[in-house]
């Protein structure tokens, strides 16, 4: 695809001469219709099982915007792509994107899918079915950027909606959040939210909560010793990852997806709640100290927002069409000012899940 072309030349050559099948998939996140469509009904059939919880029965044939999923071979675009830059304790190429009038390309370096993003097309071409992860992200990026556009600010956290009050979790890079938020969920009356993007959002002296349809993807060290989640792997592959040191399971990256309400029940996911009470985990694996948890006033703590701002990534854009550079800025008051009055806890010490959920049930009344 020459570096000439528009989004109108772009689209046809990503869709090639692909036939979207008759039905479509349609979701419903707190009013924000996105329908999905494609050439491929088995892919469909995938997508649904995945987000059931938002699967939207009947919205009246309406929707906010549409999503083509191509499932086609990997193909060669011909543009002159620039690396999206990774976040700090990231490595490795990841995303590239190229920009158009209005719109962008995003290629991904390892897998060869490739997205249009725009304020008018929503495209994803390549094989789908085998990499339906990267189309999921994208899918929920749509709702990300809706968000956004509507002041709502993004946070690397996952979240738990316990008796109705939103909590979120972060974590620095590997600091456990998501075994953290599953172990949490062995509580009946709490449930899931989101698992690696909160939103939240101020106004009038109350902070609310919203998560993205996007399941957990975890790695063998969350599964291994929860027993909810042996399903996820074969008992020869649990028994062998069970022999490796404690460091090297720590930070064996082999991605499984902890799809909720297989797992924990069909009612167990919820989509937006009163943010009540944040966790930064602090602790270390090194640590000889004994885990705790701390309420602190994030103000005179403000080294530890960085745990949980998150840049928006190479698929937002805003009303006017345009995208952000990627050496945008985060600004640490906008997320100063949307916590005011939410009540903040740091975990210190070694990593310890068993002592610092007993903290925290008694805590958060869980």
């Amino acid at each position: 695809m020459p570096n000439q072309y528009d989004i109108t030349t772009a689209a046809a050559l990503l869709q090639g001469d692909a036939q979207m099948v008759d039905s479509s998939l349609d979701l419903d996140l707190n009013g924000y219709i996105i329908r999905v469509r494609s050439n491929h009904q088995p892919l469909l059939k995938k997508l649904t099982h995945y987000f059931e919880p938002v699967v939207a029965s009947d919205t009246g044939g309406e929707a906010d915007i549409e999503v083509l999923a191509v499932e086609r071979e990997v193909m060669d675009s011909g543009l002159d792509f620039t690396d999206w830059t990774r976040e700090a304790g990231k490595s490795g190429r990841k995303d590239s994107y190229f920009n158009l009038p209005d719109a962008r390309v995003v290629h991904k370096v390892r897998t060869g899918m490739l997205f249009l993003q725009s304020n008018s097309l929503r495209i994803a071409a390549g094989p789908c079915l085998e990499n339906d992860n990267q189309l999921i992200n994208f899918i929920c990026s749509q709702y990300m950027s809706w968000l956004q556009q509507r002041e709502w600010l993004i946070c690397h956290a996952s979240g738990l909606v316990a008796e109705g009050r939103g909590i979120g979790i972060a974590g620095f890079s590997g600091g456990g959040k998501s075994t953290l938020m599953l172990n949490l969920l062995e509580n009946e009356p709490v449930n899931f939210l989101t698992n690696d993007r909160l939103f939240i959002h101020a106004t009038d002296g109350k902070v609310s909560a919203r998560g993205i349809p996007k399941m957990p993807r975890i790695n063998p060290g969350t599964i291994v010793n929860n027993k909810r989640l042996h399903s996820l792997l074969s008992t020869e592959r649990r028994e062998a990852l069970l022999q490796l040191p404690a460091e090297e399971l720590w930070v064996l990256e082999e991605k499984y997806d902890a799809l909720i309400p297989s797992l924990y029940g069909p009612q167990r996911v919820t989509t937006d709640a009163p943010l009540d009470a944040f966790v930064i985990l602090n602790w270390k694996r090194d640590s000889a100290d004994e885990s705790r948890v701390t309420e602190i006033d994030i103000n005179q703590r403000q080294e530890l927002l960085a745990a949980l701002m998150k840049s928006p990534g190479p698929f937002y854009q805003n009303t006017d069409g345009d995208f952000l550079s990627q050496d945008a800025t985060v600004e640490p008051q906008r997320y100063l000012q949307a916590l005011n009055g939410v009540t903040i806890y740091e975990v210190t010490g070694k990593v310890d899940f068993d002592a610092i959920e007993a903290q925290l049930s008694t805590l958060l009344a869980l």
